[in-house]
């Protein structure tokens, strides 16, 4: 699997999201992508409590620890390689979380709109 370019959607060198937890879907701190991530895990969204709630009743537990595949689940305040379609879902319900634009990768931009990024921009 060959990474895309480690570019942000500022257009600049992509910066780390989070490596405690440990997140990206290369498990690399980033929020870099390739063809083979489907979800495209390139949004690095820094959690909220609301938003955890959310994401857990619509189907993705991000929250709830899960020892037996070495995950600690994800806390307020953390970030995370958030799925580009998750994130533009939460926004049309009205609770998206916050982001890191420096660390969100430039083809989260195939799937939410700039503008729409740069409204949660930290």
């Amino acid at each position: 699997m060959d990474k895309d370019p480690a570019i942000n959607v500022l257009g600049g060198m992509l910066e780390p999201c989070s490596t405690v937890p440990l997140t990206g879907f290369f498990r690399d701190g980033h929020c870099n992508t390739c063809a083979s991530d489907r979800g495209s895990h390139t949004v690095c969204a820094v959690m909220t409590a609301e938003f955890l709630a959310y994401s857990k009743y619509v189907g993705n537990d991000l929250s709830t620890p899960r020892p037996e595949f070495g995950f600690a689940g994800v806390r307020p305040g953390e970030s995370w390689c958030l799925c580009a379609g998750r994130f533009l879902q939460a926004h049309d319900e009205g609770c998206a979380p916050k982001l890191r634009l420096e660390a969100t990768h430039l083809r989260a931009t195939d799937i939410v709109p700039l503008d729409v990024l740069k409204l949660y921009a930290e």
